[in-house]
Order: C-alpha cells, then structure tokens, then sequence
C-alpha cells in the first residue's frame, strides 16, 4: 500500500521531511477495523511528532491522527462496525498514522462518519471535536455552573482547529455566552460565523475587553495554545472556583496564581483513552457518533478550511509548514491517493 512517513526528525523545510513509500498491508485482529483511507486531516500533533520523536525501526514513522475511510476488513472481536461501513476517527497515538492506503483502529475510538457531507469536510473533524468535547464536558464540566458566575466560556485561540469545534459544541449543547479571542479580521470573522457571541484580542489584555463588553468574570476558560502567556490574565479575569483547561504543552506553567480563587486546572489530551486502554474508552465512539448526528441535523459545521490534494508528501508538507507557521484558520484537509 501507499504511505507517508518521515525516517528523521527535524524541520519540514528539507526535501525529505516526509517521504512517499511502500508499506504492507496490515491485518485486523481483535477489536480492530482495517479501514481503507478516503481523507484526512492535519494537526499540530502531527508536526510535534515529527520534530521530536524518532523512527524506532528502519521503516519510516506514519503519522496522521484523522480519518473518514471504509471499513474493509475486522479482527475477530469487533461489535460494532462490518465492511463497507463509512467511519471516523483520530486512532491512538501509540500506532502507525492516518496517511496510508489502509489503517488499523480499534473499534471502540471510532464512529459512523456523518452522512451529510463530504469525506474531506468530515476528516477535518474527528480529533479537535474529541478533543474540545472532552475538555468541555468531561474536563471542565461546563455543564456544572460556577456558584454566582456569569455562564461565560472564554476560548483562547477561538480560530483554530480545536477553537473552532469548541466555540460550535459549547453554542449547539448549553447555554453559556461564549467568547473567543483572535486577532486577525478575518480569523475575528471566522469564529463569528462559528458563533461566538463576543470576539476579543489576545493581543490585549483580556480583562479590560471583557469589561468594556459588559463582562466581569468568566466561570470557565479554554486555552488551546501558549497558556503560559495567558495564565496570569486568566487568574485576574476568571470567577472564583472556576475551571480553567488546556491543551498545549508549555515549557513552564505556573499554577501558583490560581489558589487564591480556588480555580481548578485541566489538561486534556486526547489520546488518554486509546493510550491506557481505560474503562470508558467508547466514550470516544459515542461522541463522535452524537457530533456526527448534530451535523446531520446542520447543528454544527465542518471546520474544513482549505483542501490541499492528494495525500502525498509533498502535499503534506506544505500542510505542515501552514500549521507551522501559527496562521491557520480551521483545518487543512486532503484526499484520496
């Protein structure tokens, strides 16, 4: 089968920072599905993988943590799915990636692909929206109010990928007001769209934005990236005992400030479940199968930005060098082989 993959770490701006090869075909057992790839998606997960962690073998490393493809094939313990069903998901960071002809994934981190839109706009999805779904209802439990808060999200980074799922999930399934920073017209626009009722800069300070909008506090806060640069904001604009997540990895984070007021912190990372294999690992399979009825139903929309080809490296590495870059507005998406 086709594949992409990389053999060494290091920037994406050399010729073989990621490399087309051929691979074998791999085989399903037990509750795994051998998913022939329709689409997929980038995520800075991708890049950081890349630059980071070495091949262990000879083969090169595959990456790619999204997916909308066909079943082909199941392991003997499979329930769920059969071949010739449509499927989604973001696999386990613990296997081989997305960008090749065929993949394995277990069963219970998968859900039927939504059948309203195409495969590209849907392999835009499966990761931020377990991402941002996880945080917002099993991390920060925005569904539990704050005592005597205001029934505010604030989103950090509102035009990302992750952002731009949260700001539509926390919109379509409560009743919070919700208010995403950005800082460009045109990413402003985009999480307008999304419907945020509020847009602020990060390049400003929060707390005289939100006051100058009428808001005193925010109960919850989602940071999606450079939390360390937003801890101390965050301390001064949030409601006491409220809930603030994050997603990145920051080199330091000072939780120090957060005490006086009793804030909780979160981390949310998406690959907990497939990783140690916990007791609620189809958690996963049914959010997606929930998202993907709420976009049936035209509740949320695919955050699908820009469609760069083929899956081949040298499409993904002009994908790469986007996210890279820190300007991208939802997600980078590519298709068949």
């Amino acid at each position: 089968m086709k594949a992409v993959g990389y053999r060494e770490t290091g920037p994406i701006d050399r010729a073989d920072a990621l490399i087309d090869f051929e691979a074998d075909k791999p085989t399903p057992n037990g509750h795994d599905l051998l998913v022939k790839v329709k689409a997929v998606s980038v995520n800075p997960v991708d890049a950081k993988i890349r630059q980071k962690r070495a091949p262990e073998g000879p083969a090169p490393d595959v990456l790619g943590w999204d997916a909308v493809g066909i079943v082909e094939a199941v392991g003997e313990a499979v329930e769920t799915f059969k071949p010739g069903d449509t499927v989604w998901y973001a696999g386990a960071i613990n296997r081989p990636g997305t960008n090749a002809e065929f993949h394995l994934v277990d069963e219970r981190i998968v859900g039927t692909a939504p059948k309203s839109i195409a495969a590209s706009a849907a392999a835009a999805m499966p990761l931020t929206t377990l991402t941002a779904y996880e945080m917002l209802f099993d991390r920060l439990r925005v569904q539990d109010a704050v005592p005597a808060g205001t029934n505010t999200l604030l989103v950090i980074g509102g035009a990302g990928g992750v952002g731009s799922i949260a700001i539509q999930l926390a919109r379509a399934l409560t009743d919070l007001t919700v208010v995403a920073t950005a800082s460009r017209p045109e990413t402003q626009d985009w999480v307008r769209e999304l419907g945020a009722q509020y847009v602020i800069n990060h390049a400003e300070p929060f707390g005289s934005q939100l006051k100058a909008l009428g808001i005193e506090s925010a109960d919850f806060i989602y940071s999606t990236n450079h939390s360390e640069l937003y801890a101390s904001q965050a301390t001064e604009v949030m409601t006491p005992q409220g809930r603030f997540g994050l997603i990145d990895d920051p080199e330091t984070f000072d939780i120090a400030p957060f005490k006086p007021k009793s804030i909780s912190i979160h981390w949310e990372f998406m690959y907990t479940r497939s990783l140690f294999a916990t007791g609620d690992m189809r958690r996963q399979s049914d959010i997606l199968n929930h998202v993907a009825s709420m976009i049936d139903e035209g509740k949320i929309r695919s955050t699908a930005t820009e469609t760069l080809g083929t899956i081949c490296a040298a499409n993904l590495i002009k994908a790469h060098a986007i996210l890279e870059s820190g300007k991208a507005k939802g997600k980078l998406v590519l298709e068949g082989f």
